[in-house]
C-alpha cells in the first residue's frame, strides 16, 4: 500500500490552490488559513479549515458541505491538470520502485491515501504511475473509515478480488508521516517510512516505523523489505 502525496509525488502547491478554490465555492469565504495536511484525509482538512477560517456551522450543516466540497475539489484539481504536470514533481525513486515491485511475483500494489479516489488517480496518471497500482482495492480519504481501519478494509478488498490472504504480516504500508506510521500499527501492517515529507527520519523512528528510508532511490533495499 502506497501513500501518494510526499511519498510518490509532490503536488502540494497546486493542491493548496485547488483546495482554496473549492473552499470558496462551497462556503463563500476565502481560505485564509490552511490546516496541516500531512497524513490527513481531505475531509479532516476540510472540517479543520472551517474552524480556522471562521465558518461557524453546526455539525449537521458542516457535514452537508462535505459532499459538495469533495466534488468541487475534484473539479478544481482536474482543471489544474496542466499545473500539476508543470509544477508538480515525481519524488526520487518513485517510478523505479513501483516498476520494480510490479515485477515481483505475488505482490499487489495499491493506495492508502488521504486523497479521494478521483484526485489520487489524477495525481498518479499525470506522472504515469497509475499503470502499477490496482485502485479497486485501495483505501481513500473520501471514505468514512479512519486511515488505520481503512487499511484493514483495503486488505479485505484485495483478498476478495485476488482470492488469497493478505494477512497483517504480508501487508506493507509505504508512507512519509508519523500519522501514517500510526495508521500502519492500527491496521496491522509493516510500515516503511520515507523521510521525503514533513517528518524527519528521527521522528519516523520515534513514531515506531518498522523501517525508515531517506528516499525511494534504493530500490533493491525496498524490494528486500517487502519480500521479507
Amino acid at each position: 500500500m502506497w501513500n501518494v502525496d510526499l511519498t510518490l509525488v509532490d503536488v502540494a502547491k497546486v493542491s493548496r490552490g485547488a483546495f482554496a478554490t473549492a473552499f470558496r465555492a462551497v462556503t463563500g469565504r476565502p481560505l485564509v488559513q490552511l490546516p496541516q495536511m500531512a497524513g490527513r484525509s481531505e475531509p479532516e482538512i476540510f472540517f479543520e479549515a472551517l474552524a480556522l477560517n471562521g465558518v461557524d456551522l453546526r455539525d449537521a450543516d458542516s457535514e452537508k458541505l462535505l459532499a459538495p466540497f469533495s466534488s468541487a475539489l475534484a473539479d478544481a484539481m482536474a482543471a489544474l491538470r496542466p499545473s500539476l504536470a508543470g509544477e508538480g514533481r515525481l519524488l526520487p525513486g518513485a517510478v523505479a520502485s513501483l516498476a520494480a515491485l510490479s515485477e515481483v511475483p505475488g505482490v499487489v500494489q495499491s493506495l492508502l491515501t488521504g486523497s479521494s479516489r478521483p484526485n489520487a488517480a489524477l495525481k498518479l496518471r499525470i506522472f504515469g504511475l497509475d499503470r502499477y497500482v490496482d485502485l479497486s482495492v485501495g483505501g481513500f480519504g473520501s471514505e468514512v473509515y479512519p486511515r488505520g481501519t481503512l487499511l484493514g478494509v483495503a486488505r479485505q478488498r484485495a483478498e476478495e478480488k485476488y482470492g488469497v490472504s493478505f494477512a497483517e504480516g504480508r501487508t506493507v504500508y509505504v508512507a512519509d508521516s508519523a500519522r501514517d506510521v500510526e495508521a500502519a500499527k492500527i491496521g496491522g501492517a509493516r510500515s516503511v517510512a520515507v523521510a521525503s515529507g514533513r517528518s524527519s527520519s528521527a521522528e519516523l523512528r520515534d513514531a515506531g516505523a518498522d523501517y525508515v528510508l531517506p528516499d525511494l532511490t534504493n530500490t533493491s533495499r525496498l524490494i528486500a523489505i517487502v519480500t521479507s
